[in-house]
């Protein structure tokens, strides 16, 4: 259904809407206590979650960069056994990532984490991608392979 091509985009928008709201349900449940491993089968989790199993699914495969433990989505069943324990920085880093406002903003990460680590966390997760170009190489510059030779003359080629 997310990426259907029979849908309209009014219906993609109403899916996505609710799925937003039942992933911030699910987070909310999770940072209340963040230090406690959530396990179970998935369709258990689906279970606990109010949710239907497919969109556990699709929660398990966004939260999947944030466990300690990554659980194999590709092989998965619904009487798989799956571990939600994940790296606290490591899914606010994510969150902001994906521009995830209404998840990096819940309320709950205040009483995890300072209001100082919180931007310094937000800070660390907008320069993951960020690409830094080195300085350009000249021509007439050595060449950076350390033969010795003019770039033009050797890599440069």
């Amino acid at each position: 259904m997310a990426y259907s091509q029979q849908a309209d985009k009014q219906q993609l928008q109403k899916f996505w809407s609710d799925y937003f709201m039942l992933e911030r349900g699910i987070y909310e449940k999770l940072l209340a206590n963040p230090d406690e491993a959530v396990k179970g089968t998935v369709k258990e989790l689906a279970e606990k979650y109010e949710i239907p199993v497919m969109t556990m699914v699709g929660f398990l495969d966004g939260i999947d960069d944030s466990l300690k433990v990554k659980n194999n989505i590709e092989e998965m069943t619904e009487d798989t056994v799956v571990s939600l324990e994940f790296d606290k920085e490591l899914l606010y880093k994510n969150m902001v990532d994906a521009k995830a406002d209404w998840l990096y903003g819940l309320p709950a990460w205040k009483e995890i984490f300072p209001e100082e680590k919180l931007k310094e966390l937000y800070k660390e997760a907008k320069k993951m991608n960020t690409i830094v170009k080195g300085p350009k190489i000249g021509r007439n510059d050595p060449c950076p392979c350390g033969s010795g030779k003019k770039y033009k003359k050797c890599c440069g080629r």
